[in-house]
């Protein structure tokens, strides 16, 4: 038996004027899908315990079988183990977003989709005029700190602790993903709690550097928003996840262009299938990530492909936008992947988003999410369509998101 995970992240919408009362799922012509739908079966799944952030970090936990009140630590540390980045049991990792914040207005949590190079430089620069001065200057916390760039906007803040000096952060340290941010007044939003002093004094400090840096200078010459500062969050320590291959197993592999899945599949023991044009971003090369997910059933039970591009028009508020991604997933990613396996024998496919993303608030929120689940085993439904609708007329539920995939894998 072969298994397919298809993750259009953010995909799951609420009904959109612009699009005749519709959502983005049912305003898209999505044929292999509803192919899929009208052999299988369609449910609802929350992924998103309405206790903790509504966000990809806990979705996807939820999503692949894991329950987050028993292994969620913190978003920051699924990305440090995305970079090879092993924490010990003092050490904490910290998300640090570069950002647009004018007149204490979230205006973007991209900072206009900075390019690595960049997020680079001025992380750089951040590292030796904030963190290196204070500790020359005998700071003993600040040598502990380390600022990691990843990809664009996405980077990382790592605090190494040991026995003799406890960690200033604790459970209690409270943080607002910046993205939840959008369009909204950011004055109230810094972190809290223990240690927050550390990384509001950064954010701040951050602020005062990057206004005058030559990155900055040269993006606004261009027309392009600067990173006004570093925004910190989603902190947490090391991780235990027990793997994939020993709770079901089956081997797997992901593909994906986001640190946050790559994280998440180094902990559960996946390797990551790294795809040329695989951007996370809206012009990501959807049939590549098709063609390499099709190439990897030869040589794991289990391929996981995630596409963040759905998300991404989400939090820009473009509908249009995310009708187009949804589409190209349909035609590049599943109608191929749906094809193979039919050729190849027994088979699962399951297509679900993580979490719901709408377009009119641009941010991530709580609630359930259309799954399908099709192939060798499922019993089909009345349903015909892959949409919100669809699959709550379906009757199934999981109400813990983390029981789809025993359902998927076992049922």
């Amino acid at each position: 038996m072969k298994y397919v995970i298809i993750i259009p992240d953010g995909c799951a919408d609420e009904p959109i004027e612009s699009l005749g009362g519709r959502t983005p799922l049912q305003a898209a012509n999505l044929p292999a899908m509803d192919r899929l739908a009208a052999a299988g079966a369609l449910g609802l799944a929350n992924n998103t315990p309405d206790h903790l952030p509504a966000g990809s970090e806990v979705a996807n936990l939820c999503l692949l079988g894991y329950d987050p009140d028993v292994y969620f630590t913190g978003r920051a540390p699924l990305e440090a183990a995305a970079q090879g980045i092993t924490l010990g049991e003092h050490d904490w990792a910290v998300r640090c977003n570069l950002v647009t914040i004018e007149d204490q207005t979230m205006v973007d949590f991209t900072a206009d989709h900075i390019s690595s190079e960049e997020g680079a430089e001025l992380l750089r620069s951040a590292q030796q005029e904030l963190l290196a001065k204070a500790a020359a200057d005998g700071d003993p916390i600040a040598s502990r700190f380390e600022f990691v760039p990843g990809v664009s906007y996405r980077n990382l803040l790592i605090y190494r602790g040991d026995a003799s000096i406890p960690a200033p952060f604790s459970s209690d340290t409270r943080s607002r993903a910046p993205h939840d941010l959008t369009d909204l007044s950011v004055a109230d939003e810094f972190p809290r709690g223990p240690g927050s002093d550390l990384l509001v004094r950064l954010m701040s400090e951050s602020a005062e550097l990057f206004a005058s840096h030559p990155v900055n200078q040269k993006r606004i010459a261009e027309g392009k928003r600067p990173a006004t500062n570093v925004w910190l969050w989603g902190l947490g320590g090391a991780p235990q996840l027990p793997s994939f291959q020993e709770r079901y197993g089956l081997s797997g592999a992901m593909i994906t262009a986001v640190d946050l899945l790559r994280g998440i599949a180094a902990l559960v023991g996946w390797p990551r299938i790294e795809v040329d044009g695989a951007t996370g971003y809206l012009d990501t090369d959807y049939a590549a990530k098709g063609r390499a997910a099709v190439e990897a059933l030869e040589n794991y039970d289990v391929v996981c492909v995630h596409i963040e591009a759905p998300d991404e028009a989400s939090h820009e508020g473009r509908a249009d936008e995310k009708i187009k991604a949804l589409e190209s997933i349909d035609k590049s990613i599943v109608a191929p992947l749906f094809d193979a396996l039919e050729k190849q024998g027994d088979y699962r496919i399951l297509v679900t988003p993580d979490h719901p993303t709408f377009c009119s608030t641009k941010k991530h929120t709580h609630g359930m999410v259309p799954l399908l689940i099709s192939g060798t085993g499922v019993a089909a439904d009345s349903q015909t369509t892959y949409d919100e609708i669809a699959a709550g007329a379906s009757g199934r539920r999981f109400d813990h998101g983390w029981d789809l995939m025993d359902a998927f894998i076992k049922s």
